[in-house]
C-alpha cells in the first residue's frame, strides 16, 4: 500500500506520493537543453548573465532575483526600478513554503477618491494623469530587496547591488527593445527634459548599438550600496524624489517614503487538472482572475479542441470576459476591502458562470455575479465601479531556481513605458505613475486613499505537481499579464507544449466584449470563425505580454527554461543552457486586395487572393465570407461561381440574406455591411449542457 505524506504550502495541505518515483512533469521535453546547478530567465541577458553569476557563486534564488532587478533598472530602465514596485513570489525548499514579499507602491497621505478628478468633475485626460507627479505611488522595490534578501537570501544589499553599479558607470549597448521603447515614448522623455537628457542626448533618441552610460543612476546606486536603504527612504535620494514628485503636481512627502511598509503575504492557491496552482494575492487580482480563466476552463475538454483552434479561443474569451467582470467589481487592496477569495473560485460558483457561456456566439452583455453567496460572511453591499481598462502597461518579468530546489517568481514594475516620464534630477531613476491604477472615478473597492495599494494585475505564479513546485512563470503586460499567464499554463498542461512553445504560441487578449486584441500567426480560419460568431478582432496583431519562465522536473533533477521574443528574452544556466532570443521579423506587407470588406466597421482579414470583381460585382471566397459571416452554404440560396479554380460568393447577395445592409464606399472601395446585434433581454439558460465539448465526469 502506498503512503501519503501530509505537508502545508501557505496553509493549505497537499499530499505527496513517497512511493513510486514521481512522475514525468509537463512542459519538458527530450529535445530540451537543461541545466542541473541553478537557471535564470529574464527579459534582458545582461542582467540574465548577472543572475546566473551570483548562483553560480553560492548564491540563493532569492539572492540572484534582488541582483537581476537591480540590474534591470539599468539595462531595462523603462520598465522596472526603484521608483516602483513589485511581487516576489518563493518556494523555500528546506521549509516547503511559499511566501510572497509585496513592495507594490502606496498612496501618499495627502490623497482624497477625487484625487483624478479635473474643475469639472471629469477624469484628467489620459497624458496629463499619468505623467503628472499625482501618478507617482510612494515605491516599494528597493525596500522590498532588502526584505528578501534579509528574510530568506545569503547575500548582502550591498554585494548584490555591485553589479548594477558597473553597468551603469562602465555602460552597456542599447539592444533592439530598449530602442524600440525609446523611439515610441519621445513626448513622454522629453516632457520634464532630465529623462530626455539620458535617452535622447542632444535631442537625438538612443538607437540600437548605442552606447549608454548613466553615471547619475550609479552614483544613486553606490549610495545605496555605501548608506542602505535609508539613503532612499530616509536621505538624500529620497529628499531629491519627493521634491521633483512636488514640483510635478504630486503631494508625496519624506514622511510617506518613512513610513511605507513591506508585507509579507500568502499566495492564493487553486487547482487545475489536478495540479496546484499558487499565484499573487490581493491587491493583485492576477492570481484570482487566473484561477478563474482556469477553472471555467478545466470544464472543456481544452486538448481536443487543439491550441489556438476556434472552439479552443472562443470559450477562452467568454471565460476571460466573465472572470475580468468579476475583478472590475471585487478585487482591490484587501487591507482596506474584503475580497471574497473563496467565494470566486469555489466550484459551484465557476460551474454558475461557465452556464453563460454560449458556444455558438459571443455574449454581448457580460455582468459580474454574486460570489460573497459562497463566502461565511455575505459583503456584497460594498461598492462597485468598474471602468474601463487604462492604456496596457508594461512591466518585467522573471523566473529563478538554484541548485537547492528553491524557486523565485517576481513580476516587477514602474507601470507605464517609463513610468510617469519623471527621472529625479541628479539621480538618474525613473519614477512609476502607479497611483493610475486606481479607478480615477471614486466610489469603487479600487478608489484612491491614503496609504491604500492600487490593485495590480501582476501575476507571478508557481504550478505544483505531487505537493512540488515546478513552474515558475509570469508575464509583464498590464491587464493582459492574467491572460498570458493563463494561455501559457494551459498551453504546458493541456496541449502537452514544452515550455518554449508554449510561450511563443500566439496569445489572444479580451478583457471586454467584443474587441480582441491578437498576436501575429492566428490562422486566418480561425480569425474569421471568431468574427462570425460575434468578436472583434483588431485589424493588425500586437505583440501581447513577455512571459519568462523555469521548469524543474524533479524526477530527473534537470531545470529548464523558457523565454519570450518580444523582448531580448534570455535563459542562462549555471552550467549548461543558454538562450537568447532573437528580434522577431517583421512581417511582410500584404498584398491589397481589389476591395476591403468592412462589417460593421470592422476590416475583415481578406487576402487579395480571395476577392474578386466581376462586372460590378464584389466577390469573396465561399468558405471565407461564410466563416465571416457566421453562415452556412445550406442555409442561403445564393449561386456562386468558379474564378481560377476558386468558388466565389457575391458579397451583396449574401449579405442581404442574411439581414445586413449593404453600401459602398467609393472612395475607399470598400463594401460596407452593417447590422445591429440583437440583444436578448431573457436570462441565458444553460448552454454548458449542450456543449460538445463540455466535461461530464
Amino acid at each position: 500500500m502506498v503512503k501519503l505524506k501530509s505537508f502545508v504550502i501557505a496553509s493549505f495541505t497537499f499530499f505527496s506520493l513517497v512511493t513510486p518515483a514521481l512522475a514525468h512533469v509537463p512542459g519538458v521535453d527530450p529535445t530540451m537543453e537543461a541545466a542541473t546547478k541553478g537557471i535564470v530567465a529574464v527579459a534582458h541577458p545582461l542582467a540574465a548573465e548577472v543572475g546566473k553569476e551570483i548562483l553560480a557563486n553560492g548564491g540563493n534564488a532569492v539572492d540572484a532575483a534582488a541582483a537581476i532587478q537591480l540590474s534591470l533598472m539599468v539595462v531595462e530602465p523603462m520598465m522596472s526600478g526603484i521608483g516602483g514596485g513589485g511581487f516576489l513570489m518563493v518556494y523555500l525548499k528546506d521549509q516547503n513554503k511559499i511566501t510572497i514579499i509585496d513592495s507594490r507602491e502606496m498612496a501618499p497621505k495627502d490623497v482624497t477618491p477625487n484625487y483624478f478628478l479635473g474643475e469639472d468633475g471629469k477624469p484628467i485626460p489620459w497624458f496629463e494623469r499619468h505623467t503628472s507627479g499625482k501618478a507617482v505611488g510612494v515605491p516599494g522595490t528597493l525596500k522590498g530587496v532588502e526584505v528578501a534578501l534579509e528574510k530568506y537570501g545569503t547575500k548582502k544589499l550591498a554585494e548584490v547591488i555591485q553589479p548594477a553599479i558597473e553597468q551603469a558607470e562602465k555602460g552597456i549597448t542599447v539592444n533592439w527593445s530598449m530602442a524600440q521603447y525609446i523611439g515610441e515614448n519621445a513626448d513622454k522623455l522629453k516632457q520634464y527634459g532630465t529623462a530626455a537628457e539620458v535617452f535622447y542626448p542632444g535631442g537625438v533618441a538612443k538607437k540600437e548599438g548605442d552606447f549608454l552610460v548613466q553615471p547619475n543612476l550609479a552614483k544613486t546606486l553606490k549610495l545605496i550600496q555605501e548608506k542602505g536603504t535609508d539613503v532612499f527612504y530616509k536621505g538624500e535620494v529620497g529628499e531629491a524624489l519627493v521634491a521633483e514628485v512636488q514640483k510635478r503636481g504630486g503631494t508625496m512627502t519624506i514622511e510617506d517614503l518613512n513610513n511605507y511598509v513591506v508585507k509579507e503575504r500568502e499566495p492564493v492557491l487553486g487547482e487545475y487538472r489536478g495540479y496546484q496552482v499558487a499565484s499573487m494575492s490581493p491587491p493583485s487580482s492576477g492570481g484570482l482572475t487566473v484561477l478563474q480563466i482556469l477553472q471555467l476552463m478545466e470544464g472543456y475538454d481544452v486538448k481536443k479542441m487543439g491550441v489556438n483552434s476556434a472552439d479552443y479561443l472562443h470559450r477562452l474569451i467568454e471565460s476571460i470576459h466573465l472572470a475580468y467582470a468579476d475583478r472590475a467589481a471585487y478585487m482591490a487592496d484587501e487591507d482596506f476591502y474584503p475580497v471574497p477569495k473563496k467565494g470566486l473560485i469555489d466550484k459551484t460558483y465557476i460551474d454558475e458562470r461557465r452556464q453563460l457561456i454560449n458556444p455558438a456566439e459571443a455574449n454581448a452583455v457580460v455582468k459580474e455575479g454574486n460570489p460573497w453567496k459562497y463566502e461565511d460572511e455575505d459583503l456584497s453591499a460594498l461598492a462597485k465601479v468598474k471602468e474601463k481598462e487604462n492604456p496596457t502597461g508594461e512591466t518585467t518579468h522573471f523566473s529563478v531556481m538554484d541548485q537547492w530546489g528553491n524557486l523565485v517568481s517576481y513580476t516587477t514594475t514602474i507601470e507605464a513605458v517609463f513610468g510617469s516620464g519623471i527621472m529625479v534630477p541628479g539621480y538618474g531613476f525613473m519614477l512609476n505613475n502607479e497611483m493610475t491604477d486606481f479607478d480615477a472615478t471614486p466610489g469603487g473597492v479600487n478608489q484612491v486613499e491614503p496609504g491604500k495599494r492600487p490593485r495590480s494585475s501582476m501575476t507571478p505564479t508557481l504550478v505544483i505537481k505531487d505537493g512540488q513546485p515546478f513552474m515558475a512563470v509570469g508575464s509583464p503586460g498590464g491587464p493582459t499579464i492574467i491572460t498570458s499567464v493563463a494561455q501559457t499554463i494551459m498551453n504546458v498542461i493541456d496541449h502537452d507544449l514544452n515550455i518554449q512553445d508554449a510561450i511563443l504560441t500566439p496569445r489572444i487578449y479580451s478583457s471586454n466584449y467584443p474587441d480582441v486584441r491578437w498576436e501575429s500567426g492566428i490562422n486566418q480560419d480561425v480569425i474569421l470563425e471568431l468574427l462570425g460568431k460575434g468578436h472583434r478582432f483588431d485589424e493588425a496583431p500586437q505583440n501581447i505580454g513577455n512571459v519568462q519562465a523555469v521548469m524543474y522536473d524533479f524526477e530527473t533533477g534537470k531545470m529548464y527554461g523558457g523565454a519570450d521574443n518580444t523582448r531580448e528574452g534570455s535563459v542562462l544556466g549555471v552550467d549548461a543552457v543558454k538562450i537568447v532570443m532573437d528580434k522577431p521579423k517583421a512581417a511582410e506587407p500584404t498584398e491589397k486586395g481589389s476591395f476591403t470588406l468592412k462589417v460593421n466597421g470592422l476590416s475583415y482579414p481578406f487576402t487579395a487572393s480571395q476577392l474578386h470583381i466581376q462586372d460590378g460585382t464584389s466577390y469573396v471566397e465561399a468558405g471565407k465570407l461564410l466563416l465571416g459571416l457566421g453562415a452556412e452554404a445550406k442555409n442561403l440560396a445564393v449561386d456562386s461561381i468558379q474564378v481560377n479554380g476558386i468558388e466565389v460568393l457575391p458579397v451583396r447577395a449574401v449579405a442581404e440574406a442574411l439581414g445586413y445592409q449593404v453600401s459602398w464606399n467609393k472612395e475607399e472601395r470598400a463594401v460596407l455591411l452593417a447590422k445591429e446585434k440583437a440583444q436578448t433581454s431573457t436570462p441565458v439558460q444553460n448552454h454548458y449542457s449542450e456543449d460538445k465539448f463540455k466535461i461530464t465526469n
